[in-house]
């Protein structure tokens, strides 16, 4: 894992005019808070129609560093970013509709703003409008970003797109790696258009090296002063920062405290154990050890799990490990298993959730060989609110089975294991397992992760139609041969076979619905889990179509009095002709 250490600085002026409607602001956060949400330089630029513009730039950068770092810390820096641009363009729009400049939004609350932020060792850029973002690298300056103005005629031209001037927010977004000396550049229009890409390469190779604060705001002053020297007329601002050094960690944010801990000793009924007392023992694997215990402070039953002693030497399942409960704790529904918050310090590693007194889906599928489609539904669409709790937050669960899955005794249905859960936040800063690891169970994952590709929401979709076509069948739609393949060419050739028999009741729409979940090619499944969650209730009227049988099929006496009338017709009509 990379760490950049970065040197920053910025200056702004109003220039020629008399208020200074650009804003910037930057935040270096110190080295748990870097490792999570990294480096933040913001820049916006009011618009010269509005007299007020000022309060929206200022607005845009001071909320957009102060709600980016409140964002969850699982979330990946791009969800971060644009849900917070995106509640700053709405309060700005709102604003504006509510003041006597709604009907006229040129004159209201609306700024350019981007955005940088520097997370490991990747570069996040964020951007509407006309300032620009630059990249200075080994002696080659580069635009990162495009202007967002339109050309009318005579030269003229106007912003098309910025904060506050739209209902919707249209951002552009990209990412690049890092490079220990690279130099990034954030400046308004009345800096860069009056400073070429040329003056702005010569200016900062030849100032002394940028080795603190003071000497980037002194360069970043040099630059702006050099702009309205050219003649620059409008209000002048430039942020820069300077990437000194990548340096490499072994250190995880989340779970290096965690794992230093000693291994819990194997425990008995009646052992005390870190405050608690152990009632029984509920099951063992090769990979964990769960105890039923209750705490002895409050007498409040709950589940404890242990690592296995065997794989006590197995860095990354320890951290897996660990994770689990730093995951369950961010993810609060009914229909996830609840992780409460550390009452006490721990001297050992090990998990605590809530104790689910039920069963296991797996033995309510041995229970019930055959069940009636309702209850499967009523299962699945449990199962899938959990999920979307995961999604959420940017999390993919990626081991939906039944062993996974809890029934309480009044029939809520629970997500209970969190060991193959990637974290997308987590995953940029090498935290966690890795999205394209096979960590899930083989008849239950997605195709798209035997090829070694990243998974997403659909992926999770897709598991929970296997599960929901498994209830129904007791078989699986492509058998075991998807855990076989490992080309997209062997992927093409495989065949889904119909969740329906010859004695089967289920209705053909049903088959289809399940059918364009479990689509080898993902961009062909349900974009939104909940749509497949509604197609399996409400028959899609495309599949009703489709799985319409024809005429002579449903009712083949109909069927021949049709063709009958029709040749009649045809009869009474040659004879007409033929008699006149």
């Amino acid at each position: 894992m990379h760490l950049a250490k970065l040197v920053a600085g910025q200056h702004s002026i109003a220039g020629l005019k008399s208020i200074n409607q650009d804003y910037s602001a930057w935040h270096s956060a110190d080295d748990t808070q870097s490792r999570l949400k990294g480096h933040v330089l913001a820049i916006a630029d009011g618009i010269g129609s509005s007299n007020v513009s000022q309060v929206a730039s200022k607005a845009a950068v001071n909320s957009f560093l102060q709600d980016y770092y409140a964002t969850s810390d699982a979330w990946s820096v791009e969800t971060s970013a644009r849900r917070v641009m995106q509640s700053i363009n709405a309060w700005l729009h709102g604003y504006t509709k509510q003041s006597e400049f709604r009907y006229d939004i040129e004159k209201g609350y609306v700024c350019t703003f981007s955005a940088l932020v520097i997370k490991g060792n990747t570069a996040h850029i964020f951007h509407v409008g006309d300032a620009r973002v630059y990249l200075l690298r080994d002696g080659v300056l580069e635009q990162l970003s495009n202007d967002h103005r339109q050309y009318a005629a005579q030269g003229k031209s106007y912003l098309s797109r910025a904060l506050g001037m739209h209902p919707q927010l249209d951002i552009d977004y990209s990412h690049i790696p890092v490079c220990q000396g690279d130099t990034f550049i954030l400046c308004t229009d009345g800096v860069h258009e009056y400073l070429s890409p040329g003056d702005m390469l010569q200016t900062i190779t030849s100032a002394q090296d940028i080795d603190g604060e003071h000497s980037a705001n002194a360069l970043a002053e040099t630059m702006v002063h050099k702009a309205l020297t050219n003649g620059g007329d409008d209000n002048l601002t430039l942020q820069l920062a300077r990437v000194q050094r990548l340096m490499t960690s072994q250190h995880k944010p989340i779970t290096s405290e965690l794992t230093a801990l000693p291994l819990p000793p194997m425990l008995q009924a009646g052992d005390d154990f870190d405050g608690y007392c152990v009632v029984r023992s509920l099951h063992v694997s090769p990979r964990s050890h769960v105890y039923l215990v209750e705490d002895v402070a409050t007498s409040q039953q709950w589940v404890l799990k242990t690592p296995s002693v065997d794989l006590s030497d197995n860095d990354e399942y320890l951290e897996r490990f660990c994770l689990e409960e730093w995951i369950g704790r961010r993810i609060h529904n009914p229909h996830v298993l609840n992780v409460p918050p550390s009452a006490r310090p721990k001297h050992f590693i090990y998990s605590v959730a809530e104790y689910v007194q039920g069963q296991s889906l797996r033995q309510w599928i041995t229970d019930n060989p055959k069940p009636e489609l309702e209850a499967v539904r009523d299962i699945i669409e449990q199962i899938a609110k959990g999920l979307q709790a995961f999604h959420r937050l940017d999390m993919l669960h990626q081991d939906i089975r039944p062993e996974n899955i809890m029934i309480d005794l009044q029939g809520t249905v629970k997500i209970i294991d969190f060991g193959s859960t990637t974290v997308a936040g987590l995953q940029e800063v090498g935290q966690g397992c890795s999205n394209n690891e096979l960590l899930g169970t083989a008849l239950y994952m997605a195709p798209e992760y035997f090829l070694g590709e990243v998974g997403t929401p659909r992926s999770d979709t897709f598991s929970l139609a296997v599960l929901a076509y498994y209830m129904l069948s007791g078989r699986f739609p492509y058998h075991t041969h998807v855990a076989k393949t490992r080309t997209r060419a062997q992927q093409n050739r495989l065949i889904y076979q119909s969740v329906r028999d010859d004695n089967s009741v289920l209705p053909a729409w049903l088959d289809a619905t399940l059918y364009k979940a479990l689509r080898i090619d993902p961009f062909k499944r349900y974009i939104e889990l909940s749509e497949f969650i509604y197609d399996l209730r409400s028959p899609n009227s495309d599949f009703v179509r489709k799985a319409k049988p024809p005429i002579m099929e449903r009712n083949p006496v109909a069927f021949w009095q049709g063709i009958a009338s029709a040749l009649l017709i045809s009869n009474l009509y040659f004879i007409y002709l033929y008699l006149t």
